[in-house]
């Protein structure tokens, strides 16, 4: 299968991007180097390219039922311009993608994971009634990241949307450099900011604009590997590392999404068990001490005994120590327990801690 380019791949090598392939497109992994731009997104803003994230629209008069049966949170709380956070399941309970649900005013729409693209739709078309339109948008619609507590300065000198008005997971629709675009204040950075999406053919110009207005505030192309260590300082979860079909909402920490009493949906039943039973496992944040690093897949213990594994690590940027996320026997998920972790043939002392790692200052 031919790896895709998105609108902007000449942009990412003009810019200086190291390119990668992941979920099936050239992305950059990074520009001027990850902790550079780290600090970037958390001191003034940064701009990343996320056009290989999935979108789908959801059109016809029985889309709100469809979706309260295929999603776990309740989309019928949602007014007209509102977004929510939420995932698909499998009747076991499993992951199949979490994603951001919108209302717009004569439709829905979804945002899905890039890698989980072609399973969601597959998954969707599958359960969809025929009152539903169900389309595919990913291949015409550019997604931009626009992150920092200097996104709103930047983004507002190039639309007369009130961007002061739109509160955090709503959106609007309007002109941003003279292009129709939808703006919403959403990110995966844990920092103020905005997502904006626009047709394909508008990208490059839309690109050009915004890194334009932002230069006063010095901003910088930002890559997938900055999106990493950000995401992780604030216990974001990543779909195929902390999350994924074997894992239940519960245990992974996203009980305040699950809706178990808007009425039944595909993987209610089994996720209600888990909940009333208490999960055997949980999704906790730990502090390794030293230098080490714990990558997806370390063993963690307690004495001789294995309790559990490492889904995500890094050592923090902001924060400049050793950070990563896991799931362990729930018996040892209380803050403050001391575990560890197995790294090669060596085990490093790591404590479990009250997440996000990273709290923004403003």
């Amino acid at each position: 299968m031919s790896i895709k380019k998105t609108p902007l791949y000449d942009k990412h090598l003009q810019a200086g991007a190291k390119m990668v392939e992941f979920a099936g497109y050239y992305m950059p992994v990074q520009y001027a180097g990850i902790i550079q731009e780290h600090h970037r997104v958390r001191s003034t803003v940064g701009l990343f390219d996320v056009s290989h994230m999935g979108e789908f629209s959801f059109h016809g008069s029985g889309t709100l039922e469809f979706l309260q049966k295929v999603t776990i949170n309740d989309v019928a709380k949602l007014a007209v311009k509102q977004a929510q956070y939420s995932a698909m399941c499998h009747e076991d309970g499993g992951i199949i993608d979490d994603l951001i649900v919108y209302h717009h005013e004569n439709f829905y729409s979804m945002v899905v994971n890039a890698a989980n693209l072609e399973k969601d739709f597959s998954w969707l078309q599958a359960h969809c009634p025929s009152g539903v339109e169900l389309r595919n948008e990913s291949e015409k619609t550019t997604l931009l990241a626009l992150q920092g507590r200097k996104a709103q300065a930047t983004l507002q000198k190039l639309t007369n949307i009130e961007l002061a008005a739109i509160k955090f997971y709503w959106f609007d629709n309007g002109e941003v450099a003279g292009l129709p675009a939808m703006i919403s204040r959403t990110g995966y950075t844990g920092e103020a900011g905005f997502e904006i999406a626009i047709a394909n053919e508008h990208a490059v110009a839309l690109w050009n604009a915004i890194m334009q207005a932002g230069v006063e505030f010095d901003i910088e192309p930002i890559g997938l590997g900055a999106r990493d260590t950000l995401r992780l300082e604030m216990k974001y979860s990543l779909y195929g590392n902390d999350i994924d079909a074997t894992t239940n909402p519960i245990e992974a920490g996203l009980g305040w999404i699950t809706k178990l009493d808007k009425g039944p949906f595909i993987g209610s039943q089994a996720i209600a068990a888990v909940k009333e039973k208490g999960p055997q496992r949980k999704l906790v944040g730990l502090e390794l001490e030293g230098r080490s690093i714990a990558r997806h897949g370390f063993e963690i213990y307690s004495s001789d005994e294995k309790i559990g594994l490492i889904t995500s690590g890094t050592k923090s940027i902001s924060l400049d120590r050793s950070i990563a996320t896991g799931y362990v026997a729930s018996a040892y998920a209380d803050i403050g327990t001391v575990v560890d972790i197995r790294i090669r043939n060596r085990y490093v002392v790591a404590t479990v801690v009250k997440t996000p790692f990273y709290t923004r200052p403003y």
